[in-house]
């Protein structure tokens, strides 16, 4: 930071606070001793969604709540468990440092924390996100279901 005084670029950070999307610094310059106080606004990079029509949106935690909400409906589910989920999804989609993941992706991770956490709530949201279109689409996931929880 160069001091409004001198133009010296060496300070040093006598305090430091953090407020609503910034983080408030008060410094003093080396040369001169002046104070003067700076701000670093946090800068979030959205992270951007590649749905199946080809369309760019922005992740949505509420939507990928709402989609885990349904899916465990009458189940004993708690919206606290579905949160976490969608945290632990929304936080390993953030470390990955991609800026754009497809609905897919999105999809498979949360099929495989349902999988964990609820058999029924599981195969409900794979017929929706895979597509069902017949009976045997049932009978092989839950065949698959049986082997995993058997092995």
């Amino acid at each position: 930071m160069k001091c409004p005084e001198c133009g010296c670029e060496e300070s040093k950070v006598i305090d430091s606070r953090p407020t609503e999307n910034k983080v408030r610094r008060r410094r003093e310059c080396i040369k001169c001793a002046t104070r003067f106080t700076t701000y670093e606004i946090i800068e979030e990079i959205p992270l951007m969604i590649i749905k199946k029509d080809h369309t760019i949106e922005p992740f949505d935690r509420e939507k990928l709540v709402d989609k885990l909400c349904r899916a465990t409906v009458k189940r004993p589910v708690s919206l606290e468990t579905i949160e976490n989920v969608v945290e632990e999804i929304a936080a390993g989609l953030k470390n990955s440092l991609q800026r754009e993941v497809t609905s897919d992706k999105i999809g498979e991770l949360a099929l495989l924390k349902l999988k964990e956490i609820d058999d029924v709530a599981y195969i409900r949201f794979a017929s929706v996100y895979r597509e069902f279109d017949d009976v045997d689409s049932f009978v092989k996931i839950i065949s698959e279901l049986k082997n995993d929880k058997n092995a």
